[in-house]
């Protein structure tokens, strides 16, 4: 039997499942800074399939879901009426296919057939295929399993740019004053719901307070820095023109509340496809902690001085880190070009409601 796609050193797709006893909508590309190894399995009533997901899990504490997660996928209602398999949390989960979507992505289900062909990948921390094995090769996918976890270890340079002196003092100053003045309000993130792009609240995911400016011109005022200052690094490094800015707002994560957010991406609903880059203003540097980490590039973090930027594609995977002292104060915008406007523009009837005006420019 040959190995199943997809192919050696390429991204893995992408989906959204059922985890057995967990999240009923798991999105996997949150795996990423993580090594992966998944069992397409098919069903735990074959033997062969149930010998090969023994051994895997001969060693469970090496998926603890800080460095490595185990992952298998059964199109069986079987292995759950009969509980042949069991999600642990943290790092052990059981995924539903029963419609077969993930196990056709992967390659494990023919199209227009029943047959399924269970074999073992390993994904590396950036959910890149690095190994496949059939299931008397299941002890290599663990060994290569530990290999990565080596590699892990070092930290790479996330693709983002540090660009000092967008903002001078005082204005950093009068931004910070604007938020004192209102005390910001709850910020939440996008998700898609029933296909709406809507506004969700959880804390343990993001604790942030935002200020929405509505000082028209202050803040054409900052457009025109962020076009004088970010724009042209954005071009020469990127060589994309970023023509449009969305979003004037104050953030503020606070240590009294454990201002954080965990990691996420910025463009994975229809509402939020358009952008496509993020920006990142500090306003201070009076805290402690509130730094950016990308965990598909390891544990290093990065911070811009007052007044300056970090850049970065909207598509990376990305978190900021606990406040631990203080408060840390920033503009957020996010940036994309004409094309993409008309992408946002299409994408308008999809929005859900609470989503709010981002005041584009």
């Amino acid at each position: 039997m040959p190995i199943p796609k997809p192919a050696l050193g390429s991204p893995a797709p992408w989906f959204k499942a059922r985890v057995l006893d967990g999240n009923p909508q798991y999105s996997f590309h949150t795996v990423a800074g993580r090594v992966a190894l998944l069992f397409f399995m098919g069903s735990a009533g074959d033997a062969a399939v149930r010998a090969t997901l023994d051994r895997l899990l001969a060693a469970a504490d090496r998926f603890d879901d800080s460095a490595c997660s185990f992952f298998a996928v059964t199109h069986d209602p079987e292995d759950v009426a009969t509980d042949r398999v069991r999600t642990r949390i943290p790092g052990i989960r059981i995924i539903l296919d029963d419609d077969r979507a993930i196990g056709t992505a992967y390659g494990a289900c023919r199209e227009g057939s029943d047959a399924y062909d269970p074999y073992v990948m390993v994904l590396d921390r950036q959910l890149r295929v690095a190994g496949r094995f059939l299931l008397p090769r299941a002890a290599e996918a663990l060994a290569l399993v530990e290999r990565l976890l080596g590699e892990a270890a070092a930290d790479d340079w996330a693709p983002v740019l540090r660009i000092p002196r967008v903002f001078d003092r005082a204005t950093c100053r009068r931004l910070i004053e604007l938020y004192d003045a209102d005390g910001g309000s709850d910020s939440g993130f996008m998700r898609e719901v029933d296909g709406k792009t809507v506004p969700m609240i959880d804390h343990g995911h993001k604790r942030r307070s935002d200020y929405t400016i509505s000082d028209d011109a202050l803040c054409q005022a900052l457009r025109a820095r962020v076009g004088a200052c970010v724009r042209p690094a954005i071009h020469r490094a990127f060589n994309f023109d970023a023509t449009r800015m969305e979003r004037y707002i104050v953030a503020c994560y606070d240590a009294a509340v454990g201002g954080h957010f965990r990691p996420h991406r910025d463009n994975t609903t229809k509402g939020t496809a358009h952008r496509r880059f993020a920006v990142t203003i500090n306003l201070n540097d009076d805290f402690d902690g509130g730094e950016l980490r990308f965990p598909e590039f390891g544990a290093r973090t990065y911070r811009a001085p007052p007044g300056g930027a970090i850049v970065f594609g909207c598509g990376l995977l990305h978190e900021a880190t606990p406040v631990t002292r203080g408060r840390r104060y920033a503009f957020l915008p996010f940036l994309y070009d004409d094309a993409a406007a008309a992408q946002r523009e299409a994408n308008n009837i999809y929005l859900g409601e609470g989503v709010g005006d981002y005041r584009p420019g």
